[in-house]
This record gives C-alpha cells, sequence and structure tokens, in this order.
C-alpha cells in the first residue's frame, strides 16, 4: 500500500507491506474557532488571575515565541494577546517580541513575516535572541548543580513577561513548551549547554512523553518559574497543524493541562517492537535540517527492535545544521566513536542531538531519505536512501532472509505527533 508522508512543503510518498502498522496521531477535532478560543483562555486563564488584569500597571512587556522551526500559529495567538495588554494601558512601543531561538541562528527578515506575520513584523520591536552574545544577557540564578544561568536582557528588564508556544512529546524533554520557551529558548548558551549535557541527556527518564523523574524537564521549568513568567499561553495541534486545544494562565498549572491533551493526542500503545520502522520528521519547518529531524530518528527508536532498521523521511533543505554540528559528526569515524567521545568529554555545542542519534544508532540501522547528496548523508553516519521504495525493499529482503520469516513493519508519518509504547 502507499502511505503518504509529510515532506518538506510537498509531502511524498512510500509503499509499504500491506499488513504493515501505521501509526497516526489519536483523532481529535480542532477547535471550531481558534481565536475565541484563545480570547477566551486569556480571560478565564487557569491558576492566575486574566491578562487585562495581570497587565494593569505594567510598563513594559516582553513576549517570547518560538522560532521558524516550530510552527506556533501565531497569526492567531498574539493578536489577542497584544490588544488585551495594550487596552491594559501598556504602550505598543513599550512591547518587545523576543524570538526565542536557543542555540538556533537568527532568524532572516522573512522569517521574522512568517513568524508573526507581515503587520505585526512591521509594527512591533522585535528581538532575535542570541545565545553566545553575552551583552544580551543577565544573571538570573544558580542551579543547585552549580550553573550560572542567563537570560535575555529584554525579557527580564519588563515587568510583564508573556511567554508562548505549542506543545508536542520532545525526545529528551518530555514536552515542548511551557518553561522551554526561557530555558532553552532565551537562554545563554553555557545554560543551555549545561542542561543538556551528555549526563542530563543520558539519564533515563530524559525521553519522550516523560516529565517526573526527568532532570532536563524540571529544571527547564524551574528556570522559567524563577525568572518570573507573568502568563503562559500554549496551543496543542493536529498533526495538520490546526489548533486543538489553547492553555493559558499559570505556567505550570496551564503547561501540565497541555501536556494531558498532547499525551490523549500521540501516546499510542503497540504490542510489541518492530524489525522497521519507517518515520518523519512532520515535514516543513521541522525538518529543515539533519540537527531537527534527529527527532524523527529517536522516535522511531521508541518502536524499534534491537537490529532493526529505521528509514528517517525528512527533507534537510537547509543542511545537516550548524558547523559545530556537522564538525562533530565528521570528527569521529563512528557513532560509538562519537558517543563514546560526548560521554566522556566537556559539552560542546550541539552535541545532544549527536548523542541521542549516536544512542539509537548503537542498536538500530539508519538510512536517510533527503535532499542531501549521498556523501553528506554518509560523513553524518547515516546510510542514504535517495530511492525511497527501493531502498525500503532492499531492507526488507535483508530481514526476511536474516529473519526466516516475513519483518514487521511500522509507519509514523507524522513523526513525534505519534509516538509508541511498547506493551511490556
Amino acid at each position: 500500500m502507499k502511505v503518504e508522508l509529510p515532506y518538506g512543503e510537498r509531502g511524498t510518498k512510500i509503499t509499504v507491506p500491506d499488513d504493515a502498522t501505521v501509526l497516526l496521531p489519536n483523532a481529535t477535532a480542532p477547535l471550531a474557532d481558534a481565536e475565541a478560543a484563545v480570547r477566551g483562555a486569556i480571560a478565564e486563564p487557569t491558576g492566575c488571575a486574566p491578562l487585562a488584569r495581570i497587565a494593569r500597571g505594567a510598563r513594559r512587556a516582553a513576549i517570547v515565541v518560538s522560532d521558524v522551526t516550530r510552527p506556533v500559529p501565531n497569526a492567531v495567538l498574539l493578536p489577542p494577546v497584544l490588544e488585551t495588554i495594550e487596552a491594559a494601558g501598556v504602550a505598543y512601543d513599550a512591547i518587545t517580541i523576543v524570538i526565542g531561538t536557543g542555540l538556533h541562528r537568527v532568524s532572516r527578515d522573512d522569517e521574522r513575516v512568517r513568524i508573526l506575520g507581515p503587520e505585526i513584523a512591521a509594527a512591533y520591536r522585535i528581538v532575535d535572541h542570541d545565545a553566545r552574545d553575552a551583552s544580551q544577557h543577565r544573571h538570573l540564578l544558580t542551579t543547585p548543580r552549580g550553573v550560572d544561568v542567563r537570560l535575555n536582557a529584554a525579557y527580564l528588564e519588563a515587568d510583564l513577561r508573556i511567554v508562548t508556544g505549542f506543545v508536542e512529546p520532545h525526545l529528551f524533554a518530555g514536552y515542548s513548551g511551557g518553561g522551554k520557551a526561557v530555558m532553552p529558548g532565551i537562554a545563554d548558551a553555557a545554560s543551555i549547554m549545561a542542561n543538556h549535557d551528555a549526563r542530563m541527556v543520558g539519564h533515563p527518564n530524559a525521553t519522550w512523553c516523560t516529565t517526573e523523574g526527568n532532570p532536563i524537564f524540571e529544571e527547564m521549568r524551574e528556570v522559567a518559574l524563577r525568572s518570573g513568567v507573568s502568563f503562559s499561553l500554549n496551543v496543542t495541534l493536529d498533526e495538520r497543524k490546526r489548533i486543538t486545544g489553547v492553555f493559558a494562565g499559570e505556567l505550570a498549572a496551564a503547561h501540565d493541562a497541555a501536556i494531558a491533551q498532547a499525551a490523549r493526542q500521540a501516546v499510542c500503545p503497540v504490542p510489541g517492537a518492530f524489525d522497521v520502522v519507517v518515520a518523519t520528521n512532520m515535514g516543513y519547518p521541522a525538518d529543515l535540517n539533519l540537527y531537527q529531524s534527529v527527532k524523527g530518528i529517536s522516535v522511531a527508536a521508541q518502536a524499534c527492535a534491537t537490529g532493526g532498521a529505521i528509514v528517517l523521511v525528512a527533507e534537510c533543505r537547509e543542511g545537516v545544521g550548524g558547523p559545530e554540528y556537522r564538525a562533530l559528526l565528521e570528527g569521529e569515524r563512528s557513532p560509538a566513536a562519537l558517543l563514546a567521545r560526548l560521554q566522556a568529554g566537556a559539552t560542546v555545542h550541539d552535541q545532544w542531538q549527536a548523542q541521542v542519534q549516536a544512542m539509537v544508532q548503537a542498536r538500530c540501522d539508519v538510512w536517510l531519505h533527503s535532499s542531501l547528496p549521498d556523501e553528506t548523508v554518509e560523513a553524518a553516519h547515516l546510510r542514504p536512501a535517495p530511492d525511497l521504495d527501493g531502498t525500503l525493499a532492499r531492507i526488507l529482503d535483508a530481514k526476511r532472509a536474516a529473519l526466516g520469516r516475513e519483518p514487521s513493519v511500522c509507519v509514523l508519518p507524522y513523526g513525534q505527533l505519534t509516538v509508541p509504547r511498547v506493551a511490556p
């Protein structure tokens, strides 16, 4: 049978056996009137006063938004927020929109328009967070682990601090959204690297859909709470990026409610592990590069048997990722050597995605169907799959010969919007 897969902005198809298991997000109706739902959530939030009351008397406001790699529907979220705080007395020229890039690159002008819409992008002060620019940061706290956390100054200097985002399963933070807008969204490079170091990423609870006992999730939330978030606004989305829920209010309470909704949509029990798993990174913008698309590899591994095969379908139109990430992958002869280096040495930029990839490759073989040249894919320790159907057919033939039976196949067309849970 043919299965349609998100891939870049166009999509693609793959031919899989008729008995393949195709996991889709659990059916969830999109909101009939998302804008009305946003306005209602702002007026009647969870765990705190309405935004209109919180904003009274504020002199300066900072609103943190996600960068272009996240499909947050800001065209729906931001107008009600801006109207509410301006009606409460915050002047429009006292509002700063901070694009929470974490350690990603800063946004291009065209991406700012894509993120915010042309009217908002033209009318308000926009600041791209730069984790490596020390002049942008102010000290917030020292964690119990001894990490000095510094955050974006435009955010800390505001007396009304609003964070936005969307909530979906995350490969080592459990779920996105909530405190991630602050850590890593607007934190300095050293703080982010400490939160994402090898010990933290390698912790058994630092994984998909796990928050309790997850040291990365817990530190992110603690930093965000200590930073004085005034108001949080998050949404959940379906596979077509339509809003399925709006969650506003006190950061922890609203985020917990959003996590419960995301879990209902995404967690998919399966009876056992599969020999072959095909996954995407949900197409554009999530599959802009290999760095982002490692999430697709990681979620596929949740359903893949040891010794199995993973085929990742991700366009990677912008290449492998940043220069540090590419140098990291190309600097070792194998995933095993890379993992040993990361676990033994000091934390370096972007090592967490390389670590997750290498951890998966310690027990599974991974192919990549992308727009990247074969030599680039191979330098990243992956096997190129330019012919998607042909590659899968060859994998199935090899598995059939090795196993003496028909290999089991699972397809995750929407990547991390479906997180397999293998029954004990």
